[in-house]
């Protein structure tokens, strides 16, 4: 009886993380390849969901993660080999959003301040899949973007 008490316990714990980790995207997924280095992936924000709650109340440098949304990733991507950086900017004509980004060495979030678009950028990502919120700091504000992508510097 406590064997299945204690499976009932591991099952619920185990359900209750992975929708941060497997959820389909909203939206669109890029794939960086040998390829392909960059990309624009569009979308619109709008939400009540508080992004913290869905990934981390911060991300593996201690900054804060902020923003609203829907707790679906809104795009995912997929890099197939090593980048030595990876640079996402949000652009929404100058409204204040928030980018989050969950993936292979963990959670890393930014938001550029007061009525200006996010943009994260990142050194030495290892291959894997990475899902991408695209946030705004109050809930339910509807903003149109584009989610642009780059590697290299």
């Amino acid at each position: 009886m406590i064997r299945r008490l204690l499976s009932g316990v591991l099952v619920s714990a185990i359900t209750l993380t992975l929708p941060a980790l497997a959820q389909p995207n909203n939206f669109k997924t890029l794939t960086i390849d040998d390829q392909t280095s960059s990309g624009m992936m569009m979308g619109s924000t709008g939400g009540t969901t508080s992004l913290p709650a869905v990934v981390s109340n911060s991300d593996r440098s201690e900054r804060k993660c902020l923003g609203f949304g829907d707790p679906n990733p809104d795009h995912t991507i997929v890099l197939k080999k090593p980048v030595s950086t990876l640079t996402l900017r949000v652009d929404s004509g100058g409204s204040d959003t928030t980018l989050l980004m969950s993936g292979p060495g963990g959670v890393r979030c930014a938001d550029a301040g007061s009525k200006k678009d996010a943009r994260l950028r990142e050194k030495d990502l290892q291959p894997g899949t990475y899902q991408v919120w695209v946030g705004t700091v109050t809930p339910n504000t509807n903003r149109e973007y584009r989610l642009i992508v780059r590697t290299g510097n």
